[in-house]
């Protein structure tokens, strides 16, 4: 009702995201459809690490005839391009993640409170994780968010002391469309996913978004700041570029 009321008064409404289960390529891939008044045509995304897909849709049409018909349409090109990326590892005892760029093969120990850490075992480093086994991959999610506050905090302000600005608020997601962002008001936020990257490319991330609080945009002046903060800033970029798709592609569900 309230719906039918927004209309009448001449208020432009925008449905909600609609979401289901796509099969493609041998994969169960999450789908979102999601309405922009601004789209004159149906667009169909892969989200990064290939975590699922999105379509975009003119205001009216996220639950259509004209959505299957497009994404049956594009089977082919789904299939090709699912092909190119890696696969979509599960968290689990044996397999084995990078820490700050470094593998760690996981072990699960039952005893003991439920927490993660590294160690180094017969000269392996391995990533130790407690408790009940169905907790896991949220165990292991956990520590890499709280590895991301620690060092990303203490980046964020040794960049921000070289650049005399100020962040207002830090905060920590897991993203599927970008590493990091900068709000206008001076909102960091980061994905803890970056915490498999090395050393050198974290510094790069926070760089790249404390740059933002001098220049909001990617011009010239902005990518001069930071090459300053970062002057590895062309090698870190390169590496999210060929290594990115795969951190993303980790499931930790």
């Amino acid at each position: 009702m309230a719906l039918g009321i927004l209309q009448m008064i001449g208020l432009k409404v925008t449905a909600p995201p609609t979401e289901r289960i796509h099969h493609v390529a041998g994969r169960e891939l999450p789908l979102r459809i999601v309405e922009n008044a601004r789209a004159k045509r149906l667009t169909l995304r892969i989200e990064p690490g290939g975590r699922g897909l999105r379509v975009t849709v003119p205001r009216g049409l996220s639950r259509s005839r004209e959505v299957d018909e497009f994404l049956a349409r594009h089977t082919g090109w789904l299939e090709e391009r699912l092909k190119k990326l890696p696969e979509r590892p599960l968290v689990r005892p044996g397999i084995k993640i990078p820490v700050r760029g470094l593998p760690h093969r996981i072990v699960h120990e039952p005893g003991g409170q439920g927490a993660a850490d590294t160690t180094v075992r017969d000269g392996e480093p391995v990533l130790v994780v407690r408790g009940d086994i169905r907790h896991l991959p949220r165990r292991v999610s956990d520590f890499l968010k709280r590895e991301a506050k620690r060092d990303i905090e203490a980046l964020v302000a040794k960049h921000t002391v070289t650049l005399g600005k100020r962040a207002r608020a830090i905060r920590f997601r897991d993203t599927k469309s970008r590493w990091g962002s900068c709000t206008s008001d001076g909102v960091l936020s980061f994905s803890w996913r970056i915490m498999m990257a090395p050393p050198l490319v974290i510094d790069y991330l926070v760089a790249h978004e404390v740059a933002h609080l001098k220049e909001m945009n990617h011009g010239a002046r902005f990518w001069k700041t930071c090459r300053e903060l970062c002057p590895e800033t062309e090698r870190c970029k390169d590496w999210l570029k060929r290594n990115g798709a795969a951190l993303q592609a980790i499931g930790f569900e």
